[in-house]
């Protein structure tokens, strides 16, 4: 906002002052020429007078002159009329003052605070043309410099006196012959230019001009006698107030040139230039130093000329211009200086300061006084003849004002026009010399009653000027007696507007009344009063109006920064409709201060757009490309078509700027990167399927990242790792990353392999809605080489790099891969993967991404014009790292880490393996046995050894053990996975199990990680090989997510990278297929067979079969072919419910229920050096035996026997304790009770069932084959093949209390089963009762001890049955003989005792009745229990 330097009281004042015209002779003309300056040049510095001056007002009270200044120029008549407007050439000069008036760039800037927002406005400005630069606290300093030269070229008018001349200054040198004849001329010239007619400006402010008589002497050359005798008659003739002697050029060439002499002149005329040019083109006969601007802030020098040519003169011709008008005359000895009043002295400066001095209070102010009390007198002596104080002397004045109209302004226009005479006249004329010597109440008392006349003749010019003329009196008038009538302004502007149409005198108006409201703090009435003054007639008028308006809205109490904002565009726009580009473009820039950042994103592409246009206009490229760069950048809403229109202006603007260079590559804006989603990827990228082949998934950029799998990879990793160095983890272990994102550890530097490609996935997203086509696409990096490079200039570490030239080809380090181009349609987000090749060992850095940019063609038209519009640049690839979260500092500052993603570590070259799957299914049943193959291949240049796999269904698969036999014939012609061998002819099913002895140590492994078994165990370069691989179905249903990471190892050790893994991730659907229920008793029957004496013990197995498929799979039946178990002290010995040499057949829901008889091995096979030996017994149920110790039937059953176990919770001990016995001796005798029983009760028997299953898929039969385990770890309890699912857990209640432990009850339960028994005994027995009555029959009672420990039996045969049945049914007999047994029994030891039985008649007798309690050795009574079977045993006796 426009500043004053002084107040504004002074800044009114100062735009209305005495005009005091110059006329000069040709000599007293060459005299100041000596000092480069015309005489009112000369005396423009000293025309404001420092001391006060005095006037007595027409009541004879003395008024006070302060500060006041009078305007001094010369003469420079014009015939041509008045006109209401400013002139083109006075337009064109405005133009040109607010051009050159531009802010300094680079300069300190002033903030300025308002609410939220910091305004930097320029605190300085520099005038163009000019090498000083003016500080100030002005901001819009190109405001006051147009508001200073707009109040100097108003034209005057025939309304008002105010820059009318008051007086003429006769200049005469003393050098004349006669001086007294010099000035008759001058004053009949003066006089001439007046009176006569012939000329209509200047115009006078009374026909009785003052003429002061000026006598100019020059000290270096004339004589002074002659000069004061010159003035002696002068002062007869014109008296001692009406003349004056100056002496000047005291100063000669041959003084000191060191005295440093100030220039007060040069302030005043560096902006003169512009005026001196105007009047060039007028006219080259006039004085060339006519209309002189003074720069003193609000002066208000008149410029005579009123209508000038039009300038057609270049801005950067001016100076040269002015330079010619200035040269010195090379006669005098003072001119060769060139500086302004280089032969002045200071003592002339005083002699020049004194002569305006003594000419203003001796004779202007003297004179202003005379006529201010001849108007008085006049119209006061009139006074009360009327209704007004001077209407009634309107008749005494000459005839009273002509009713007619004038020929420029018509009565519609401007009303009446008042002769010179006219008493309405008269009363403006004393009020205007009241106001320019300060006497404004008296002045406000005559505008006010000038008002009132002009108003009642309908005189709307004169009207309009007293109301805007008694405003300001009225403001300046000390004390306040009457607030500012802003009324007043507003009724003159809006008559000088409407019905004058002088938008000049408006101007003016507007100007004065904006300065005089905004110092009373009403911004808000001053903006509004500018906002209304703007129109289009000015474009520069109305911009600098609109700023000034925009400056209000920001100084208010609360600032209005939107409308700050909005005027400041408006303000811009007008500005570069002037021409004013400078200034259009700094309006735009406050202006966005305002709306950047705020969400006004329409707004901001518009400034945006038209900074660019400006800036690249006013040759600021630079600035231009960042404006455009921001518009496309933000998410913008503008429509596609005006996106189109943006993108293109860029390319258009950034190919200007770059122009053919291209050494250092710009900065791009579109499309936009997002850093943090840059994938990289080291290796290569997987092969498809060939054929039958299908290659192992591994590691590729389409799969997301998950973090449970991540850590699902690592512990498979740890895992092959450890088995791969003794079972331990190396503390330098770290993970193998194929793949990183932002969600991986970057925190160290990746490793890469030389000649293995680095792919780079940039995520690149197209902002605009218009398409964006990408050519050339490519990275830009840095390459490092190692020390150990062959190229000597790599070997000194220097760095290699494609940024600076992307023609320099350096595919010897490092292959560049080129995506041709690249399409994003509009709003797309599209992944880009660029490759490098590195060829040499080091560090590489990749810094960014490099391309061709041009909007995508969408027709014939953009098509030609696109070709053009395609530039090239970079983006530079920023990650950042993940914040840190360790330390206090870090938690309470914003800290981010390291991301070394894009900077890997090229090392020496490593194996690389490809592994492909050969008839690998996708779909089993559950249990099912398939065969497929693997291969493995070998793609480097280097050899790989110790290849290892790790699984997450190590139960899945299977190679083979290390005696794996071949594949019998008879399985090749079945197209089995089994060995089989043909059973005997003749044979029964179900005689007799087949037993095979294996060492479980063929078949270990560690837990969870299998080494492959390939020849040689290194695989070389370029080599493969084929393996079989077994797989089985799941035994739960369902899709089963199985992963594989397959471990190999370089042969040579000691590089940076000690293994390499694959990844390899299958879905197999499991279905539903057999389910095997299997449980197990203790046998009472006694052996009888010649095969079991070896064998002092026996159990019953029970297998329950159910065929459980749905027929998804098209399975029309299963064949039990064959059931085996497997254990290392128990088999399967004989089949007891054979059904005619006919295998198992079940259909769908089908149960079928199968019996075998199981026996302890054999006691050699239980030696300790035989401990791990695991006998496998195989009972066949159909035409062939499936050999169940070989692969992969056992390579199964062991992998499951591995994952139960690991799987396995140790069982919790039973407790329990005796009432007479302290707690803890109780405790330890159950414990041990519990241990007897358990070992008792252990069978550890495994079952294996084979099946067989026809299948019928696209009209054909298949024959699946599988097998089922089930783990019989207790007699009594039953298992299952299928898992049983995990029920949810009920809530239990929190107990904040504990409770007592119960009473440990002893396991009677397990007890009946310590001691088994058995009676022996003829099923029939006769005898003939009739010749003995007593019938004594021998019965045997076997006791065999089930445990591994001493037992306590006792046999009590007086124990009678209660059992009412038993007793209806059955008829009561005795024992006879010893009638109770104390026994002790070793561990397993079986014991016969002959019993005799006494029957008293025939019938059917139950010998069940002996009494058995036993105990283990050492235990209380309180542990004995009874042992009886619940089974009758039955005895017929006959009489025979």
């Amino acid at each position: 906002m426009a500043q004053c330097v002084h107040s504004v009281q002074e800044f009114v004042q100062d735009s209305f002052v005495p005009m005091v015209a110059v006329l000069c002779s040709e000599e007293a003309e060459r005299v100041t020429r000596k000092n480069n300056l015309s005489f009112d040049e000369l005396l423009r510095p000293f025309c404001r007078l420092t001391s006060e001056g005095h006037i007595r007002d027409p009541n004879n009270q003395v008024q006070m002159v302060k500060n006041l200044r009078i305007c001094i120029n010369s003469i420079v008549p014009s015939p041509s009329s008045a006109s209401a407007s400013l002139s083109p050439a006075q337009r064109r000069l405005l133009d040109e003052v607010v051009l050159f008036c531009q802010p300094q760039e680079g300069a300190v800037t002033s903030v300025i605070t308002a609410g939220d927002y910091d305004f930097n406005f320029s605190s300085k400005f520099v005038l163009q043309g000019t090498e000083e630069h003016t500080e100030g606290l002005s901001t819009t300093p190109w405001f006051e410099a147009y508001r200073e030269t707009f109040l100097q070229s108003m034209p005057a008018s025939d309304h008002e006196f105010l820059n009318h001349y008051l007086a003429c200054l006769l200049v005469v040198s003393s050098s004349e012959a006669v001086p007294v004849e010099q000035f008759l001329k001058l004053s009949q010239e003066q006089h001439r230019i007046q009176h006569s007619g012939e000329y209509t400006h200047p115009k006078w402010f009374i026909p009785n001009t003052l003429k002061y008589y000026v006598l100019l002497h020059d000290m270096s050359e004339g004589d002074e006698q002659r000069a004061d005798a010159v003035y002696e008659d002068m002062k007869q003739r014109y008296g001692p107030q009406g003349c004056y002697l100056l002496k000047m050029n005291s100063r000669t060439f041959l003084a000191e040139t060191d005295e440093q002499i100030p220039d007060p002149w040069s302030q005043y005329l560096h902006k003169n230039n512009l005026h001196n040019q105007v009047s060039i083109e007028q006219s080259v006969s006039a004085v060339p130093t006519s209309n002189n601007v003074p720069y003193v802030y609000g002066s208000s020098s008149h410029n005579l000329q009123l209508e000038t040519v039009s300038s057609s003169g270049l801005l950067l011709g001016l100076p040269t211009v002015n330079t010619d008008l200035k040269k010195p005359d090379p006669d005098h000895p003072c001119g060769g200086t060139g500086n302004h009043g280089a032969c002045l002295t200071l003592n002339d400066h005083d002699h020049i300061r004194q002569f305006i001095q003594e000419f203003t209070f001796r004779g202007l102010l003297p004179h202003i006084e005379k006529n201010i009390r001849q108007l008085n007198d006049q119209l006061v002596s009139r006074k009360g003849l009327s209704r007004s104080l001077f209407t009634a002397t309107k008749k005494w004045f000459g005839g009273g004002k002509v009713p007619e109209k004038s020929v420029s302004e018509p009565k519609s226009t401007c009303g009446l026009l008042y002769p010179p005479e006219a008493p309405e006249l008269q009363i403006r004329k004393m009020a205007d010399l009241c106001f320019l010597v300060q006497h404004y109440e008296l002045a406000y008392s005559c505008y006010h009653t000038a008002k009132k006349d002009f108003l009642s003749d309908q005189a709307m010019l004169y009207a309009a000027g007293a109301l805007e003329m008694a405003a300001v009196s009225a403001f300046l008038q000390t004390g306040a007696p009457r607030p500012y009538p802003a009324h007043y302004m507003d009724t003159a502007i809006q008559t000088y507007k409407d019905v004058c149409k002088n938008m000049a005198l408006a101007e003016r108006c507007t100007l004065l009344s904006a300065e005089i409201l905004k110092s009373q703090g009403k911004y808000s009435e001053a903006a509004t009063l500018l906002i209304k003054m703007t129109s289009e007639d000015s474009d520069l008028r109305s911009a600098l109006l609109l700023e000034q308006a925009a400056h209000c809205f920001v100084n208010m109490r609360n600032p209005m920064l939107r409308k700050f904002a909005f005027h400041m565009i408006l303000a811009g726009h007008r500005f570069s409709k002037a021409g004013q580009r400078r200034h259009a473009l700094r309006c735009y820039c406050q202006a966005m201060q305002v709306y950047k950042g705020r969400g006004w994103t329409l707004a901001e592409d518009h400034i945006n757009f038209t900074i660019g246009r400006q800036s690249f206009t006013l040759r600021q490229p630079e600035n231009a490309v960042t404006a455009f760069r921001q518009i496309l950048v933000n998410d913008s809403q503008q429509t596609s078509t005006q996106q189109g229109a943006f993108l293109r202006e860029y390319l258009y603007v950034f190919k200007s700027v770059i122009g053919g260079s291209e050494a250092i590559l710009p900065e791009l804006p579109l499309p936009c990167i997002q850093g943090s989603a840059t994938r990289v990827y080291f290796g290569h990228e997987r092969r498809l399927a060939e054929g039958e082949k299908q290659a192992a998934t591994h590691v590729s950029l389409d799969q997301e990242y998950d973090q449970d799998l991540t850590a699902m990879w690592v512990h498979l990793e740890e895992q092959l790792v450890a088995s791969a160095n003794r079972g331990v983890i190396p503390v330098t272990f770290q993970p193998t990353q194929y793949c990183l994102n932002n969600q991986t550890d970057n925190l160290r530097l990746p490793l890469a392999v030389v000649e293995e490609p680095i792919i780079v996935e940039v995520t690149l997203r197209n902002p605009l809605k218009v398409s964006l086509e990408l050519s050339s696409l490519s990275l830009l990096w840095r390459f490092t080489a190692d020390g150990g490079s062959s190229s000597k200039d790599e070997a000194n570490g220097e760095v290699v790099t494609n940024e600076e030239s992307l023609m320099t080809l350096n595919d010897d380090i490092i292959t560049n891969e080129i995506i041709p181009v690249f399409h994003l349609s509009p709003e797309e987000t599209k992944m880009a993967r660029l490759k490098l090749l590195p060829h040499r060992t080091g560090q590489l850095n990749i810094v960014g991404v490099v391309y061709n940019l041009a909007a995508a063609s969408s027709g014939d038209h953009s098509k030609q014009t696109g070709l053009d519009m395609v530039v090239t640049g970079r983006q530079d690839l920023k990650i950042q790292g993940p914040r840190l979260n360790q330390t206090k500092e870090d938690k309470m500052l914003v800290r981010h880490g390291s991301d070394q993603r894009l900077n890997p570590i090229i090392t020496p070259p490593m194996p690389l393996m490809e592994v492909f799957f050969l008839k690998f299914p996708t779909a089993l049943l559950c249990g099912e046995i398939r065969k497929a193959y693997i291969e493995f291949c070998n793609v480097s240049a280097v050899a790989l050894c110790g290849l290892r796999v790790a699984s997450t269904h190590p139960s899945f698969f299977t190679f083979g053990s290390q005696v794996t036999t071949p594949v019998s014939p008879n399985s090749a012609e079945n197209c089995s996975a089994y060995k089989t061998l043909a059973k005997p002819p003749g044979s029964q099913t179900g005689s007799g199990a087949a037993e095979i002895l294996v060492s479980a140590e063929d078949f270990s492994q560690a837990p969870g990680v299998i080494e492959i078994p390939i020849s040689g165990g290194t695989l070389q370069p370029g080599g493969s090989t084929q393996l079989p691989l077994w797989l089985r179905g799941p035994d739960q249903e369902g899709v089963h997510e199985i992963n594989f990471l397959f471990y190999y190892e370089n042969t040579e050790k000691g590089g940076k990278i000690s293994h390499r893994v694959l990844r390899h991730t299958v879905f197999i659907c499991a279905s539903r297929s057999l389910s095997v229920q299997a449980s197990a008793c203790h046998s009472s029957v006694p052996q009888h067979h010649p095969s079991d004496q070896g064998s002092s013990d026996g159990a019953l197995v029970f297998v329950d079969v159910e065929n459980i498929n749905t027929s998804e799979a098209g399975v029309q039946e299963f064949h039990i072919i064959q059931v085996s178990s497997s254990s290392r002290h128990w088999r399967l010995h004989k089949f007891i419910n054979p059904s005619k040499d006919k295998d198992c057949k079940l259909t769908s829901r089908e149960r079928a229920k199968l019996c075998f008889r199981a026996i302890r091995c054999k006691l050699h096979q239980a030696s300790p050096d035989t401990i791990a030996k695991y006998t496998f017994a195989d009972l066949n149920l159909g035409n062939e035996q499936i050999i169940s110790s070989s692969t992969p039937c056992g390579d199964f059953f062991f992998r499951c026997c591995q994952t139960s176990e690991s799987q396995q919770v140790a069982p919790s001990k039973v407790s329990s304790y005796g009432k007479s016995q302290p707690p803890v001796c109780a405790e330890n005798r159950t414990s041990d009770i519990s241990s007897i029983l358990k070992k008792c009760n252990e069978l550890d028997l495994n079952i294996i069932v084979i099946w067989k299953a026809y299948v019928v898929e696209d009209n054909k039969q298949l024959i699946l084959e599988g097998q089922l385990h089930v783990a019989l770890q207790t007699v009594g309890k039953e298992a299952s093949s299928l898992t049983p699912r995990k029920e949810a857990q009920e809530m239990v209640l929190l107990k904040f209390k504990s409770e007592v432990p119960p009473p440990v009850v002893p396991p009677s339960a397990e007890l009946s089963q310590l001691i088994k028994t058995s009676l022996q005994y003829p099923e029939s027995y006769s005898h003939a009762f009739v010749q003995d009555s007593l019938c004594v029959v021998p019965v045997t009672l076997t006791l065999t001890n089930c445990s591994l420990a001493q037992a306590d039996v006792i046999i009590d045969l007086r124990h009678k049955s209660t059992n009412p049945d038993s007793l209806e049914v059955y008829s009561p007999f005795t024992w006879v003989g010893q009638t109770q047994y104390k026994l002790q029994l070793k561990a397993q030891e079986v014991l016969c005792l002959t019993l005799r039985a006494c029957f008293l008649q025939a019938g059917v007798y139950n010998l069940n009745t002996p009494r058995v309690f036993a105990k283990p050795v050492d235990q209380g009574n309180l542990c004995e229990t009874r042992q009886q079977t619940s089974c009758p045993a039955l005895m017929i006796i006959t009489n025979a």
